[in-house]
């Protein structure tokens, strides 16, 4: 019986102590020959079997009757392949011992994750399937410099920690070990010994599949293959292109009918992206998918990043949307929060026993406004996760976009603090600098390693240059929700027409910078929530004039520079304010139950949708003054705004806007061009539930003088509406 294993360092073992299982356990050399030890608890008898010849080569001796065994054998001085047959009992097994296959991190890629640049650490972290040495097998290595012991558990090993230690890789802090015969679908977790010789159970923070809420494992899945890049979708991204964006929340946009449960992937995949094609819709940007613990979270508290959230079912469901999608000619934005985590206890807190993830510091650590938890941007390791997993959603499942969550919040200090509650920078100011890195590097990484891909940044101060590339001193996104722009209209929006005479400029403010960025004009999920009312719930007025502002509010926008984002149910004007826990109100657009009035709002940004994408004017010179010129800017008494839209050919379309309920008869307005205008749109139509007051198909220019323009055009403008006049060439 062997003695080189002493009782110490096998009562370790058993009391999960032992962080260094490959200095003891697999194959050995010793002078008296090659020795096989093996740790199995309640295990009766092991039999080693050399596999090249499938002969028994020697039984194990119990060491210790919990289950360890070692054995030298006998006139053997080189390693061999090996099997270990096992008795449990009355019930025998042949298994592979993990101890045999050597850790296998190359000196390439700990040097990357160590310096913070490798751009794939999702290939190399979490759980990947592979073969090794001839047997397959899913490899598992997680980051966790801190630990004093880190096992893998699951329910290929009863959940036991003591029974597959990983190995510790000292260079990087990252722990390993191949497990045999682990197959697709298998729960585990890491079961941790922290600094403080606390026990943790974590999910793995690079799990390409989670369980589904309340239950925290991660799941083995499958590295999705890569989605290249096509020319069609790169140029539907581009800025002299038409964007339109119906932003989505999975849970809600349409539930089983009999149990107001779920959709799964593909049936939403079957409803809505025949919808959202109908509807004209160039993009779909989905609400955060990333697995995450609490429903009320919308998403926007994932743990799960790599993971597409199980509510709706595989990954591979998820990336059948996605291609759908894209064969439907709908490009596809996933909101992404690189922001904060959650502080549930299987997630990034406290990792490894330190603040591993999160900033140590509550003042610099901690966001007071959604009790979640702050990433440390400075650490090499951290920035890594975050930015690759921008890479990987683009890259694996072939999206086509992101949209940062709450840049703001990354790049301030003292966001949502009072004085003496943040940590100024090394310069004694508020700016983040590691975040403000951290969103360049990852807006670098991704526009280089996927060209057309798009970075979207939910930014709402004035923090400048968020649209100009990394090289050039910019944050590096393509556009910038403009936030401003929105707060300021429908703040207009929502006053009494009476009224509006006296905020004529919230309309028109948003020129004065409207070309310092690249704009997104939102009106998002946030404006539909917590009390705020649905849109169609802020506007003043009678049913009609609820409606007839709506249209005319959507009319006004879709005119305007900038790309086009509007959150699910706004529309067909539902109602009543959007509820995460109950599909829309889809019976609204019956007859019956709506009156017309919700299918023609419906039908109008339908015809919106069409007449954006078919006219140049509308979207080509979005990012250029060239584009745009005001023609009546200043009729605040009349609550009147008109404004000339222009393509690089010099096709021309005029946008005018009542937003007052009383019609405009012979309304002049001074043009650039001569010529007839067609009326294209009309929000007022009767097809829309409008009045019908129009100017009976187009109008000509006379040589009048009018808003210093030697020719002008003598409209209608219907009450509580907005019209489209597009120059005949």
């Amino acid at each position: 019986m062997t003695q080189l294993v002493s009782q110490a360092v096998i009562n370790a073992f058993f009391n999960g102590v032992h962080s260094d299982p490959f200095a003891v356990l697999g194959m050995h050399e010793t002078d008296n020959g090659i020795e096989v030890r093996c740790l199995l608890p309640d295990a009766t008898q092991v039999l080693v079997i050399n596999t090249d010849t499938n002969e028994t080569v020697c039984e194990l001796d119990m060491i210790d009757d919990r289950g360890f065994f070692a054995s030298i054998i006998p006139n053997e001085k080189t390693f061999f392949k090996y099997q270990l047959k096992v008795s449990w009992g009355n019930e025998r097994q042949i298994i592979e011992d993990p101890y045999r296959f050597h850790p296998m991190v190359s000196e390439l890629d700990s040097w990357l994750l160590s310096e913070g640049s490798h751009y794939r650490p999702y290939e190399i972290l979490g759980a990947h399937f592979m073969e090794c040495d001839g047997v397959s097998g899913v490899n598992f290595r997680l980051w966790a410099p801190n630990a004093k012991r880190v096992s893998i558990v699951g329910d290929f090993n009863y959940w036991d920690g003591r029974r597959n230690p990983m190995s510790l890789h000292l260079s990087t802090g990252v722990w390993e070990l191949f497990l045999p015969k682990v197959s697709l679908g298998q729960l585990y977790k890491f079961e941790l010994l922290d600094c403080n010789g606390q026990l943790r159970l974590k999910a793995d923070p690079y799990a390409f599949s989670s369980q589904l809420r309340p239950d925290t494992a991660s799941q083995v899945s499958a590295l999705p293959e890569i989605v290249e890049m096509t020319e069609k979708r790169k140029k539907a991204n581009q800025f002299d292109q038409p964007i339109s964006i119906y932003e989505v929340h999975l849970g809600s946009w349409r539930r089983n009918l009999e149990n107001n449960y779920w959709l799964d992937y593909d049936q939403i995949a079957d409803e809505l992206i025949p919808y959202v094609k109908e509807m004209g819709f160039t993009h779909i940007e989905f609400l955060p998918l990333s697995e995450f613990p609490f429903d009320g979270s919308w998403g926007y508290q994932p743990i799960g990043l790599y993971s597409p959230t199980s509510r709706f079912g595989s990954p591979e469901a998820f990336k059948r949307l996605v291609d759908k999608a894209h064969a439907a000619g709908i490009n596809v934005i996933l909101d992404w929060v690189p922001g904060h985590f959650p502080s549930d206890t299987h997630g990034l807190v406290a990792f490894d026993g330190t603040a591993l993830y999160e900033h140590a510091d509550p003042k610099e650590g901690y966001h007071q406004d959604w009790n979640t938890l702050i990433y440390n941007y400075g650490r090499n390791e951290v920035r890594n996760y975050l930015a690759s997993n921008a890479l990987y959603w683009l890259e694996r499942f072939g999206l086509d976009g992101i949209r940062v969550d709450a840049v703001a919040s990354m790049i301030y200090r003292d966001y949502s603090r009072a004085e003496g509650e943040w940590i100024p920078n090394q310069y004694g100011g508020r700016e983040n600098l590691e975040a403000i890195k951290f969103l360049k590097h990852t807006n670098y990484v991704i526009g280089n390693e996927i060209p057309g891909v798009v970075s979207i940044a939910e930014e709402s101060t004035s923090f400048p240059a968020v649209t100009a590339p990394p090289e050039d001193g910019g944050l590096g996104f393509h556009y910038k929700w403009n936030m401003g722009w929105m707060n300021d209209t429908l703040s207009y929006m929502q006053k009494d027409p009476i009224y509006r005479q006296y905020h004529h400029d919230q309309m028109t403010f948003g020129m004065v910078y409207q070309y310092t960025e690249n704009f997104v004009l939102p009106l998002s999920h946030d404006e539909v929530v917590h009390g705020k009312s649905s849109l169609l719930g802020k506007m003043p007025g009678d049913a009609w004039q609820k409606f007839a502002n709506l249209r005319a509010y959507y009319g006004y926008m879709w005119g305007y520079p900038g790309k086009k984002l509007l959150f699910m149910g706004n529309e067909f004007a539902q109602g009543r304010e959007w509820n995460y826990e109950e599909s829309l109100d889809w019976f609204l657009l019956d007859e019956v139950n709506g009156g017309g009035w919700h299918k023609g709002v419906q039908d109008f940004v339908k015809d919106l949708n069409r007449t954006y994408r078919e006219n140049n004017a509308l979207f080509e010179l979005d990012t250029s003054p060239e584009g745009f010129d005001w023609l009546v800017v200043d009729d605040s008494q009349n609550s009147v705004f008109a404004f000339e839209r222009r393509s690089r050919s010099g096709e021309k379309i005029i946008v005018i806007s009542n937003f007052t309920p009383i019609p405009r008869h012979n309304y002049r307005i001074g043009v650039n061009e001569a010529g007839e205008y067609i009326e294209i749109l009309n929000s007022d139509s009767e097809f829309y539930m409008g009045s019908n007051v129009g100017n009976l198909g187009a109008v000509w220019t006379e040589e009048i003088e009018s808003h210093n323009k030697k020719h002008s055009i003598s409209v209608s403008i219907p009450p509580l509406a907005t019209i489209y006049l597009k120059l005949n060439k």
